[in-house]
């Protein structure tokens, strides 16, 4: 990592402004945004409010989101990293070897612990696991058992891959996935970070209002995780802009014996061509030359980092309250993207 490239008073204003502007557009009620280096400080930026139903109060960096598909990067792909590092898991073999045995042909559990990582498998995309209610078989067994929906190798955005992942971490240590997780949170010091669900208080940011049922508060958005009680390898956690700041710093703490820069260094290999300019790497997107590596919540999360300068940006908002997150919020998101490969 070269020296880290502070964020200056003009970046922040533009990311503020962008903030404001999605907000007064509709497109979340509120949200933060915390921007900085390892070795530079912080920049927390709020606008909005946590709800207009529940809580008009500003959000800030200790409101608590549910971070959707940000527990990909920021559960099971730290954690999948460490299980490397032990030898209990292994990039290059089956996810079979990691998982209780199965008798009989499992075509989805027979891919390897890289392709799930990079979206690469060809299981299937689909992912509507309450078809599976009363099956008289464990979950991972039914997906493994699954054929798969394409040749392992192209890209395709799939949940199961990280369901499986955190069924094989949970079986190779034999603990529970959100057991893990809290002690991975707990001693980087993330504490305001975990699986749901959560008490309905004025802290914890609501999400969508369905049809016929009460406004989600504290519990999962994510209806397969939900489905697997609200801890799963691919969503149901919930953070705060502040520990995904503390997150982002033990990532890019430049110190060359830090394992999680190391398996970041290696994640940002790019595996797979998502489109143009965007690779995927292990579990992250790759922008900016692979230089960059992000992800998205479908809630209205994102995370970003640039170890090349030592920034991070991280997006905490319950978009999904005010209806689909992904295009209303898009124009901050490339904002973001733009600032953090600025130099």
């Amino acid at each position: 990592m070269s020296q880290a490239l502070p964020f200056t008073t003009a970046d922040t204003s533009l990311l503020h402004d962008g903030l404001r502007q999605v907000i007064a557009d509709g497109a979340s009620p509120g949200g933060v945004v915390v921007c900085g280096t390892a070795s530079h400080g912080r920049t927390v930026l709020s606008a909005g409010v946590i709800s207009p139903e529940v809580s008009k109060q500003a959000p800030d960096e200790r409101t608590v989101y549910d971070i959707a598909s940000l527990t990909k990067v920021v559960a099971t792909w730290p954690l999948v990293g460490r299980a490397l590092d032990t030898g209990l898991l292994d990039l290059d073999s089956p996810v079979r070897e990691f998982l209780p045995l199965m008798d009989g042909p499992t075509p989805s559990a027979d891919v390897t612990v890289r392709e799930l990582l990079s979206h690469t498998s060809g299981l299937r995309p689909s992912t509507r696991l309450d078809l599976y209610a009363g099956a008289d078989r464990p979950l991972y067994e039914l997906i493994a058992r699954e054929p798969l929906e394409s040749a392992a190798g192209g890209h395709r955005y799939i949940n199961r891959g990280f369901i499986l992942l955190g069924y094989a971490l949970a079986h190779v240590h034999m603990r529970h996935l959100n057991l893990l997780a809290d002690d991975l949170w707990a001693e980087l010091g993330m504490h305001d970070t975990t699986y749901g669900p959560l008490p309905s208080t004025r802290r914890i940011a609501p999400t969508e209002q369905r049809p016929g049922a009460p406004r989600l508060w504290g519990t999962v958005h994510d209806e397969n995780a939900a489905t697997m009680g609200g801890t799963a390898g691919h969503a149901g956690a919930f953070s705060t802009a502040d520990d995904l700041a503390t997150y982002a710093e033990a990532l890019l703490d430049p110190r060359p014996d830090n394992p999680l820069g190391t398996w970041l260094s290696a994640s940002m290999a790019p595996h797979a061509e998502i489109e143009p300019g965007l690779h995927r790497g292990l579990g992250w997107i790759l922008a900016s030359g692979n230089m960059v590596a992000y992800h998205h919540g479908f809630t209205g999360t994102s995370f970003y980092l640039a170890p090349a300068t030592g920034r991070y940006i991280a997006l905490a908002t319950n978009a999904i309250h005010n209806g689909t997150a992904r295009t209303r919020i898009a124009p901050l998101r490339e904002l973001i993207l733009k600032t953090i490969t600025a130099t």
